[in-house]
């Protein structure tokens, strides 16, 4: 292709996204942006690129409405650079959601999927954003995420919709590190990104992710024994069919949740931990050697009236903090997220007290990637470790700002996907970029969790002898 073809070329393409409407409206980036700050959107100093060379600017933005995994809609975006790049995103969508999160934009039509459409959120990229980004250097990243949130001037983004903004920002770095002839992690990440992460797999599934009577949402294991992210994967893969063995031996159902893990009906939260133990030795490995136990708890979801309504009781967050304290005692558990409700910092900090020395406590609705919460989480000494979810901040600018902020106060960071994921893998490039140490995705199971670890395998194979698996270095509270 000539290069006199080439820019129509990439019109025809973006041009199918929505209605055969394109927005290639010329002009420079707009003025309410703070161009002298122009190297603070270079995230990685452009280490593949020489000086002087040319650098592309975004000529076309598209969106369509896709499904996700649960068949709900979601926005998939597509941007167009002057070189001919074309990179494309799509956002995931979560069940359990905290209500400080960044604000999905969906079009609340009962007649059209539910209410769930989000045409609305395409139209915003099409008419409103791609309008103010045509002309920006792509490898502007934090210039063009600071337009977006000037754009929409809303402290949730919520005129325009996170699940706009978010699909534009990560379309934009991708196109921005093809453009480089880089891989993602490595464009993000610079020279120094090489750590892969433990895999942390939600084996089996409850709470919001499950049609079963188990009160905790997510039952993870973290195979931190290998030397090796591939032989980590194959470690979780072996304990996950294990675990459908044992399932299947005393009776119980082996259907799957959201995330791919099992989602049988059980007596109590601390039989689906045994489960898992049984599951790790019939698999050959040893617990608290080999594989360890983590939790999401989710527990802002069962929080009423004051007080958790758990395996059947109304508890208090002096008796819940209790029950966490015998659980890390009697189990290898590295890791527990939201073990209380978002806004009860005050039992937070004394659960910290209690077990932060001898565990991970993580912080997903309690932070919501932002760096404010955060930061509040930090100076209180609320949690120890960072959950990372794009589309809880809307940009990846304010992601990476929330991972720097936890690393350099300590924090662990694990890298997440959402119950609502696409075949978009760019958190498996962004857990290496940003050296994070755990990723969770799901179950070894259904291809929107398996394309993310699959990915990491890629990228453990292009790094080769510069890899370093996490292992139990992600861990360090934990005490053989």
């Amino acid at each position: 292709m000539s290069d006199a073809e080439r820019p129509a070329a990439i019109r025809r393409r973006v041009t199918r996204l929505v209605d055969g409407r394109l927005t290639t409206t010329g002009g420079e980036a707009p003025s309410h942006v703070m161009r002298e700050h122009e190297s603070a959107g270079d995230l990685t100093s452009h280490p593949n690129a020489s000086e002087g060379a040319p650098v592309a600017t975004i000529e076309a933005v598209g969106a369509r409405e896709i499904l996700d995994s649960r068949g709900n809609p979601t926005v998939e975006v597509e941007v167009a650079l002057d070189d001919g790049t074309i990179a494309r995103a799509a956002v995931p969508s979560g069940a359990s959601t905290g209500a400080f999160e960044a604000v999905e934009r969906r079009d609340g039509d009962k007649g059209r999927y539910l209410g769930k459409g989000v045409q609305d959120a395409v139209a915003a990229v099409m008419d409103e954003i791609a309008p103010e980004l045509i002309g920006f250097e792509a490898s502007e990243q934090r210039l063009v995420d600071q337009a977006l949130i000037e754009l929409d001037g809303t402290p949730n983004k919520g005129k325009l919709g996170a699940n706009a903004i978010l699909g534009v920002s990560l379309a934009v770095a991708k196109a921005a590190a093809d453009s480089a002839d880089l891989p993602l992690f490595r464009y993000v990440g610079g020279p120094n990104a090489h750590v892969l992460p433990v895999p942390m797999m939600n084996i089996l599934n409850g709470g919001s992710h499950a049609d079963s009577n188990v009160d905790i949402q997510e039952f993870m294991i973290a195979p931190i024994g290998p030397s090796t992210y591939r032989e980590a994967l194959r470690t979780g893969v072996e304990v996950y069919h294990s675990l459908k063995s044992v399932l299947k031996a005393q009776g119980l159902s082996t259907g799957l949740g959201d995330e791919g893990g099992f989602a049988p009906n059980l007596p109590s939260n601390r039989a689906a931990l045994d489960l898992i133990l049984s599951a790790i030795e019939k698999a050959g490995f040893k617990p608290g050697e080999d594989v360890c136990l983590a939790l999401d708890v989710a527990a802002t979801e069962f929080f009423k009236d004051g007080a958790y309504q758990f395996e059947g009781k109304a508890m208090s967050g002096d008796e819940m903090i209790s029950f966490y304290e015998k659980l890390v005692a009697d189990y290898p558990l590295v890791s527990i997220e939201d073990p209380l409700s978002e806004d009860e910092w005050a039992d937070w900090a004394k659960l910290m007290n209690v077990v932060g020395d001898k565990v991970q406590i993580v912080g997903d609705d309690l932070f919501v990637t932002n760096p404010t919460r955060l930061a509040q989480g930090i100076a209180g000494k609320n949690a120890n470790a960072l959950l990372v979810k794009l589309n809880q901040i809307g940009t990846l600018t304010e992601t990476l700002d929330a991972v720097t902020m936890a690393q350099r106060a300590g924090f662990m960071t694990m890298t997440s996907h959402r119950s609502g994921e696409t075949e978009d893998v760019t958190i498996a490039d962004l857990s290496v970029a940003t050296n994070a140490g755990q990723i969770k995705t799901g179950a070894p199971a259904r291809g929107e969790r398996i394309n993310k670890y699959n990915q990491l395998l890629r990228i453990e194979e292009e790094l080769d002898d510069a890899a370093v698996y996490a292992g139990a270095s992600a861990f360090p509270r934990w005490k053989r």
